[in-house]
């Protein structure tokens, strides 16, 4: 093992980004420090927080013990001074009482609590040995009254608690009932995918709602004809107001007044959650309920507080008083969500073999050499006749025939003589 892979092991895990985040605020440190403190920019103390990435090596190190909280201030526990039981002979056991020490020092919260000593110790060990102490439940063993609770159950019943309520709250943040519930049930299906990592977040609540809010302010939503236009609004006019209210705000202004006003968020959650600066979230509530105030005359009279409470009730009644879907059974969001995840499963392994059977088949039929490519013949005018020897005539080849057939010397030679 190396060195890094170590230290890596020797730094407690960190919390979720939502968690890394208010920890930071909770310090009063800002992006810039932590940055300066780490080594990195703020875009990566901001990507740590968003979880986009994580931090490794040294730079975890630090950032882990940087945003580590507070640890609580713990009682000091009194550890019960060792007495040995006095050696009593046979006859002092009946007259003599020994008192214990032990018994007036209270036992510490996490140890067992302290017995006191025997009146009269015997003189002789016993002969049976002592019992073992209990074991630790968080050992492995459970307790006769507890049952483990299996993965659907959990889920079960986290969908029961928070499906009802969550498809009111994505109502009113789209304006539209099928799209609420539809988003809600995909994020839940979403959640019994990765629920290994759900079931171990601090919020899984928070969890299910980001995912079916991203879900639900998608801009693809907009080309599917069934959720191009919002539904009816209300027909009583206080509520048609707010609703109208709701629908003309930015969705990052609309999401963060229903964070804020409707769930019950805090500040730095609802930044978190909105992935945005706290001053940012500040910002988008206050233009928010500004905008909502001009056409609800009854917001505008009340102070922040108020207005905060009057804008949470008309929320919730506005949620409650609209006939929104209820979702399915959370038996059928499991079995959605394996046949979803089993369908794509199949269609990843199919594409796979389709591109390595395309593949041999091009490497079995692909040429071994290059043949370079024979153009194809074209009639070329205007190019002067080929010089040298001509094609011989008929007569050409009679006078020719006739000289190969004579003889090679021909005639004698006439000489001269002189007379």
């Amino acid at each position: 093992m190396t060195r890094s892979t170590t230290d890596e092991a020797a730094v407690p895990p960190l919390p979720s980004p939502k968690e890394r985040r208010r920890l930071r605020e909770a310090k009063s440190l800002s992006e810039e420090e932590v940055a300066a403190a780490v080594g990195v920019t703020r875009a990566t103390v901001r990507s740590w927080e968003t979880g986009r990435t994580s931090p490794r090596g040294r730079k975890r190190a630090l950032y882990a013990k940087l945003i580590a909280p507070e640890p609580a201030v713990k009682p000091e526990v009194v550890k019960p001074p060792v007495v040995k039981p006095p050696v009593v002979t046979t006859e002092a056991t009946a007259a003599v009482a020994v008192a214990s020490p032990v018994a007036a020092v209270p036992a510490a919260p996490d140890q067992p609590e302290a017995s006191p000593l025997p009146e009269a110790p015997p003189a002789a060990p016993p002969s049976d040995p002592p019992p073992a102490p209990p074991s630790d439940t968080r050992s492995g063993a459970e307790a006769p009254d507890e049952r483990r609770v299996s993965p659907a159950e959990a889920f079960d019943e986290l969908y029961a608690r928070t499906a009802p309520g969550l498809v009111r709250q994505t109502y009113l943040l789209t304006g539209r009932r099928t799209l609420a519930r539809e988003s809600v049930e995909r994020a839940f299906e979403l959640a019994w995918q990765r629920w290994p990592e759900v079931a171990v977040d601090r919020d899984p609540g928070g969890w299910v709602r980001a995912a079916a809010y991203e879900y639900a302010m998608s801009p693809w939503h907009r080309l599917r004809r069934t959720h191009r236009h919002p539904d009816a609004p209300p027909t009583e006019p206080g509520k048609r107001a707010l609703f109208d209210a709701l629908l003309d705000l930015p969705p990052a202004y609309r999401r963060t007044l229903l964070l804020y006003d409707g769930v019950g968020l805090d500040l730095p959650e609802t930044a978190a959650e909105t992935e945005a600066s706290t001053p940012a979230a500040a910002g988008r509530l206050m233009t928010a309920r500004a905008a909502v105030a001009e056409r609800l005359p009854e917001l505008a009279d009340a102070a922040p507080a108020e207005q905060s409470a009057l804008l949470q009730d008309r929320l919730g009644g506005l949620a409650r008083a609209e006939h929104v879907p209820v979702p399915r059974p959370a038996r059928a969001v499991r079995t959605g969500s394996e046949n979803k995840a089993r369908l794509w499963t199949r269609a990843a392994v199919a594409g796979v073999a389709l591109l390595i059977a395309v593949t041999g088949l091009t490497l079995h039929t692909a040429p071994t050499h290059y043949e370079p490519p024979v153009s194809p013949p074209e009639r070329v005018g205007g190019v002067p006749p080929r010089g040298g020897p001509q094609k011989l005539t008929a007569q050409d080849l009679k006078l020719q025939k006739s000289l190969s057939e004579q003889l090679a010397h021909g005639p004698e030679r006439l000489v001269p003589q002189l007379e």
